[in-house]
């Protein structure tokens, strides 16, 4: 169409706004990608690589508000909860365990289902015929439990998979030591799910994508965003450089912090960080041939360009707080009980922000009041599994087309913290977001 303008400013460069910068430049759109470190180890980063149907289950399953006291106490717990943070966590946290029942189970991975059921199929589409390729592979995945109770414990959880078809198999300790050899030391009840994917490199992949984009005329501003607002038909964005970027249409997908941009636009939302953590052991003395889900231990460890990854735990502490040392202590300890003769040249660690909604939902829509902003945040621990999917999505959305799939379920205005439509809040005092965290 003639004089049509297509300029969009995509906000985030983590897997969510990279993958739907790169699908908008492919419709023709000109596309500005604005993150102060684009490709440079966003969440997306520290993930476990596991492109994942089966993640269906929402945390909040039964039985959970339970535990949380003994979890939030015991040493060997995945949950680490900041006491110092706690009050500010609370008007989160409430909301967020209230869907802890059989039927919000369900609801909630019925929504969640669409987004994930064909993950690698999804990433390929968005990888093919860039360097990102080369990262994305078919694959098994192991889920391994200490024994029949912890995987006894867990029905309802494998109950929700084969309702959304997923396949799985349990297999004897021959089979699964023969098949995967670097866990014929140790006894497991193991299941196999075939037919997911891999990526064998998280942030390099990201980075390719990245590459991508800018081959196909994408242009980059590392810069952090300030002030986003409306005029007019258009869309301003302040960057800290002081500069002014004009849009047609806006994507806010900056993740854990993009509650902090929809203030300016007088939208709240129960956005908290969950803060995740990784240990990586570099030239290590045992390497897996795909991702294995330590089910009692809650981590994952996977083989990432040469390195053995364990990732999997969960700190509430908000988007200021440094790294605490216990989590990664934690993951060490279970990455020797998972493989007992583990041995390694070097060891480092990571620890990034994954935005948590308290339904377990992500948020991907227009922003209320706002018809030329398109939201895209709020995925959790899977944002890099649903990431192409969400970005095709969002990229039908500014091009007006069919997105080919139900949006009720992640509309914006489903809070009831959601502001008044169009009345931005200068003055509102600001509330720091929280994170998972047994801490400082």
């Amino acid at each position: 169409m003639a004089g049509y303008d297509r300029s969009v400013g995509v906000i985030g460069g983590g897997m969510i706004g990279t993958a739907t910068a790169l699908s908008l430049v492919r419709k023709g759109h000109d596309v500005t990608l604005i993150d102060p470190q684009v490709a440079d180890r966003p969440a997306s980063y520290g993930n476990g690589g596991a492109l994942n149907p089966s993640s269906v289950v929402p945390v909040t399953v039964p039985g959970l508000l339970g535990k949380i006291p003994r979890m939030a106490l015991a040493p060997d717990s995945p949950l680490f909860v900041s006491l110092r943070y706690l009050p500010r966590l609370l008007p989160w946290l409430v909301p967020y365990l209230a869907h802890c029942r059989r039927s919000e189970a369900v609801r909630i991975s019925n929504s969640l289902a669409p987004l994930l059921n064909d993950s690698p199929g999804e990433h390929r589409a968005l990888a093919g015929g860039t360097g990102a390729e080369s990262y994305l592979h078919a694959t098994d995945l192991f889920f391994v439990y200490d024994n029949q109770a912890d995987f006894d414990a867990d029905r309802f959880a494998w109950s929700l998979r084969t309702r959304h078809g997923i396949e799985w198999e349990v297999l004897d300790a021959d089979t699964y030591g023969r098949i995967e050899p670097a866990l014929a030391d140790r006894s497991y009840f193991a299941i196999r799910l075939p037919e997911h994917g891999f990526l064998s490199d998280p942030g390099r992949y990201l980075a390719a994508l990245t590459d991508a984009f800018r081959e196909l005329g994408g242009h980059v501003a590392k810069d952090r965003v300030v002030d986003i607002s409306r005029h007019g038909r258009r869309v301003a964005v302040r960057l800290a450089g002081q500069a002014r970027l004009d849009f047609a249409t806006a994507v806010i997908a900056a993740g854990a912090w993009s509650a902090r941009l929809t203030a300016k636009l007088g939208l709240s939302f129960p956005l908290e960080s969950e803060r995740g953590y990784h240990v990586e052991f570099i030239e290590p003395s045992i390497m897996p041939t795909r991702p294995i889900m330590n089910a009692s231990a809650k981590i994952i460890a996977a083989p990432i360009a040469g390195r053995l990854r364990c990732a999997g735990v969960v700190e509430f502490a908000g988007l200021e707080s440094p790294a605490n040392k216990a989590p990664a202590e934690l993951l060490v300890k279970a990455a020797r009980k998972m493989f007992p003769t583990l041995r390694w040249k070097q060891m480092r660690t990571w620890m990034g922000h994954r935005p948590a909604l308290t339904d377990s939902l992500p948020i991907i829509g227009r922003a209320p009041g706002h018809e030329n902003i398109i939201l895209a945040f709020g995925h959790h621990h899977i944002g890099m599994a649903t990431g192409a999917k969400t970005a095709r999505i969002v990229a039908d959305l500014v091009t007006g087309a069919d997105p080919g799939i139900d949006l009720t379920p992640y509309r914006a205005d489903r809070f009831r913290s959601t502001a008044k439509i169009g009345q931005p809040r200068a003055r509102r005092r600001k509330v720091r977001t929280a994170a998972w965290g047994r801490g400082p």
